[in-house]
């Protein structure tokens, strides 16, 4: 490959150990001869546009293990979504500094910027190399048995909810949390995790994958409250009717939306409100709460899965690697190996470009209001240590009464 200068960004939300992967790329990118200077673009690709560089190869070792193990981008994102136009754009100040690899860590529209980004170089017959790091909380990428950020993310939704139903059963009522996810549901059933005793809550998980009806949903709150005298609700952001219409949207007067015309889901408690008025209004109970996760699930310092975090280090290095050794372009993939091992495998990026993965039908109950034992067994490993395996309940006898026998 030809010398020059590496170029690293990276993309929409930020994850727990985003900063894992850019610290590999950076450090693996140091071991090779033909690299003149490493470059972070600053804030993804409006930095590109804007040429807003920082130079990284002046960052010394021990600084960039301390920025590997804080969460967020610490380059800063963004949520452009780049056209052909954008990206012509890039290209030219990609050009101008002498950039001949290209790594953007980020999901599937970040993939499909790299794509475009290296047809360009092609067409002007610029030796260059374009690699995509994979990133999403959402898990969401096509390709990969799952991908970095996601594990992080599930550990801290699982951690939550378990913490929520603890609380609950001190003081029982009807608890509804509402988890990321537009169209995949991983994120919101890793809540299932927080169950260590059988009446553990979450009761109820609702995923985007499935129609959700509020009658079939009131009726299945009435139904876990009879029985426990309490009832706690994981349902995700995204989740919809036969119609595919957002139930927020159905529940609101007034909707916003997102800069690419998208109902905006996150950072607003309009549906875990709406959801709790309903069940007031409906069933007539009186304890009702809710909560949206937001933002806390993507950057929550101190609750990071060592798995998430050596598997998004390695998928940078990895992205590095083929790249300079290899002259490749594409997307760095996590497969699977056994039970448990993370294999990395590099693809095109058109298998993950502008693509959306969704849970599995086998993750999903028939009754489409939890997760099954497939889904729990597919999430356990990747959330390396686990919180909760010495949960405890007081196990103590009740007292005979003597005046209310």
């Amino acid at each position: 490959m030809k010398s020059g200068k590496v170029l690293i960004a990276q993309g929409g939300g930020p994850t727990a150990v985003i900063n894992q992967s850019l610290v590999g790329a950076v450090l693996e990118a140091q071991r090779y001869a033909q690299v003149d200077r490493i470059y972070g673009a600053v804030h993804g690709v409006r930095g590109i546009v804007d040429e807003n560089f920082m130079d990284l190869s002046m960052e010394t070792a021990g600084n960039l293990e301390r920025v590997a193990a804080m969460p967020s981008s610490a380059l800063g994102s963004t949520r452009d979504k780049p056209d052909r136009a954008y990206c012509a754009e890039m290209f030219k100040v990609l050009k101008a500094h002498d950039i001949r690899s290209f790594f953007y860590c980020g999901g599937n529209d970040s993939s499909d910027t790299v794509r475009i980004v290296k047809e360009f170089a092609d067409e002007a017959n610029y030796e260059f190399t374009a690699m995509h790091i994979p990133k999403t909380i959402d898990n969401d990428l096509m390709a990969n048995d799952h991908t970095p950020g996601f594990p992080s993310a599930a550990k801290f939704v699982a951690c939550a909810f378990a913490g929520v139903n603890m609380d609950n059963r001190a003081l029982p009522g009807v608890y509804v949390g509402v988890v990321m996810g537009r169209h995949a549901g991983f994120l919101t059933g890793a809540a299932a995790m927080a169950r260590v005793f059988a009446d553990d809550g979450p009761h109820l998980i609702y995923v985007p994958e499935r129609t959700f009806d509020m009658n079939t949903f009131l009726a299945d709150v009435k139904s876990t409250y009879d029985k426990y005298g309490r009832c706690i609700v994981a349902v995700s952001e995204g989740v919809h009717d036969a119609e595919g219409t957002p139930i927020v949207t159905k529940l609101q007067e007034n909707v916003e939306r997102d800069a690419h015309g998208n109902v905006q889901l996150s950072g607003t408690g309009a549906l875990a409100d709406l959801l709790c008025d309903e069940i007031k209004a409906k069933l007539g109970i009186k304890r009702v709460r809710g909560d949206t996760f937001g933002y806390l699930q993507r950057s929550f310092l101190g609750i990071v899965s060592e798995v998430d975090a050596r598997e998004a280090r390695e998928v940078g290095q990895k992205a590095v690697q083929e790249a300079l050794r290899h002259n490749a372009s594409g997307t760095i993939t996590i497969k699977r190996v056994g039970n448990y091992a993370s294999a990395y495998e590099l693809a095109n990026v058109k298998e993950v470009a502008a693509l959306t993965k969704v849970m599995a039908d086998n993750f999903i109950t028939t009754a489409s209001n939890d997760v099954t034992a497939d889904f729990i067994h597919y999430l356990r490993p990747l959330l390396g240590s686990n919180p909760l395996e010495h949960a405890a309940r007081l196990m103590a006898p009740m007292v005979e009464k003597i005046l209310h026998k």
